[in-house]
C-alpha cells in the first residue's frame, strides 16, 4: 500500500494574507463568517467552524510550474493556525467535500490525463494510493471539482 503525505499552503503565504489584506493577484482578501459548509482552511487542513472568520484570497499555486500552473481561490482561518501535514490519510477538507478532482503531475509538471479522477472526497483515498504507485506521478493536487479550488498537494511518503 502506497503511503502519502498531504501538504498545506505555505505559512509565509498565509501570514502575508493575514497581515497585508492583499492576495497574490493584488486584490483584497475577503473576510467571511462561517455560516455553513464550504470553508476549508488550506493552512491547517481543517474545516472552519460556525462563527469563525475565514479569509478568502487568490493564491498562486507553487506547483505545477508551466502550462498547467494556475492561481486558486483559497480559504484560511483569519486567526493564526498551525500548518498541518497529514500523514497517510486525507484531511477533512478533502473527505468532507462532496466532489473533488485528483490532478496528477509528472516531474516536469505535466498533467497525466489518464490518471485524473473526479469522485466524492470520502471515496478518494484508495484510488489516490493506487495512482501514487504509478512511477510517473511526482505529486497530486486535489481540487474541489465544481469551483476548482485547490485543497491540498499530495506526495508519496
Amino acid at each position: 500500500m502506497t503511503q502519502f503525505r498531504c501538504f498545506p499552503m505555505d505559512t509565509q503565504s498565509a501570514q502575508r494574507f493575514r497581515e497585508t489584506g492583499r492576495d497574490d493577484r493584488g486584490g483584497p482578501v475577503h473576510r467571511r463568517a462561517v455560516d455553513g459548509p464550504g470553508f476549508p482552511c488550506r493552512h491547517c487542513l481543517r474545516l472552519g467552524q460556525p462563527g469563525e472568520t475565514m479569509l478568502l484570497a487568490s493564491w498562486d499555486l507553487p506547483a505545477p510550474i508551466g502550462p498547467y500552473w494556475t492561481p486558486s481561490p483559497v480559504f484560511l482561518h483569519a486567526h493564526d493556525c498551525a500548518a498541518m501535514i497529514e500523514q497517510d490519510r486525507l484531511p477533512e477538507t478533502v473527505t468532507e467535500n462532496s466532489i473533488i478532482s485528483l490532478r496528477h503531475y509528472d516531474h516536469a509538471g505535466m498533467c497525466l490525463y489518464d490518471l485524473g479522477l473526479v469522485l466524492p472526497g470520502h471515496e478518494a483515498e484508495a484510488p489516490l494510493r493506487e495512482r501514487l504507485a504509478d512511477p510517473r506521478v511526482a505529486f497530486v493536487n486535489i481540487h474541489t471539482a465544481r469551483p476548482g479550488c485547490w485543497l491540498t498537494r499530495v506526495e508519496r511518503g
